[in-house]
């Protein structure tokens, strides 16, 4: 006698598991991507002195690659805490226009959202707004998030729990997100598609951050930059249409 299995229900959430499954898929390139460089992070970490739990700890708790790297010298130069706010603020201040394209809407639950909004990163951003994630549901979303974070969690403590074996005369694993980004920059360059100014006010704003407060490069170039890009954009707004 032949069973016949129940049908799908149209309109039915998939399972847990397989949306766990999916995410899986998903992120796993990006996790790959992560190893590296956790393993520097937590690394650099350990062979600036700090105990082996503090990156695991920043990993888990900040979740900000970028800051995570520069918080290192902050921590370790005893920096005030208004320099590490300020600091945070201007590093991370592109999350505020992530959330504007971000569907968060899609995300079950005041928790999950919560959630979804704290693990948002630059990868969980570039994979969630892609055309093949419209589709995505919000469960998929907040196991894809998770599983960045885990990612960016277990890479970080290995690396720590490995950096007692790397020789203290190894240098240069701080120069691992300055390598990452560079890429990125050189991918966004490729995409202006002829908009020179833009990467000239940033080249402009670091080179002036440097040459006026050498102590606080970071925040001042930060800070440039965004008010050049504000100015241009009030000057181009003001210039009349072309018909």
């Amino acid at each position: 006698m032949e069973t016949l299995s129940s049908p799908a229900v149209p309109g039915a959430p998939p399972a847990a598991g397989s949306e766990a499954r999916a995410a899986l898929r998903d992120s796993v390139g990006v996790g790959l991507g992560f190893l590296p460089l956790g393993l520097a992070f937590g690394a650099l970490a350990a062979q600036s002195g700090l105990d082996w739990w503090w990156a695991g700890l920043s990993a888990a708790v900040a979740f900000g690659g970028s800051f995570e790297f520069l918080l290192i010298g902050l921590v370790t130069a005893a920096a005030p805490l208004a320099a590490v706010a300020a600091s945070a603020l201007m590093v991370n201040v592109r999350h505020v226009f992530y959330a504007l394209s971000f569907p968060l809407h899609r995300v079950p639950g005041r928790l999950g959202k919560a959630y979804s909004t704290y693990a948002l990163c630059d990868e969980a951003y570039a994979l969630a707004t892609g055309g093949a994630a419209r589709a995505w549901s919000g469960r998929r979303l907040l196991w894809l998030q998770f599983l960045l974070h885990l990612y960016w969690v277990v890479s970080s403590t290995a690396g720590a729990l490995l950096g007692s074996l790397v020789p203290a005369g190894v240098t240069g694993l701080d120069f691992a997100l300055t390598a990452l980004f560079t890429v990125l920059a050189l991918d966004a360059v490729r995409d202006l598609r002829g908009d020179l100014p833009t990467p000239v006010l940033a080249v402009l704003s670091a080179l002036a951050a440097r040459l006026l407060f050498p102590g606080r490069l970071l925040p001042t170039a930060f800070a440039l930059f965004t008010a050049l890009l504000l100015a241009r954009r009030l000057v181009t707004a003001r210039e009349p249409r072309r018909a």
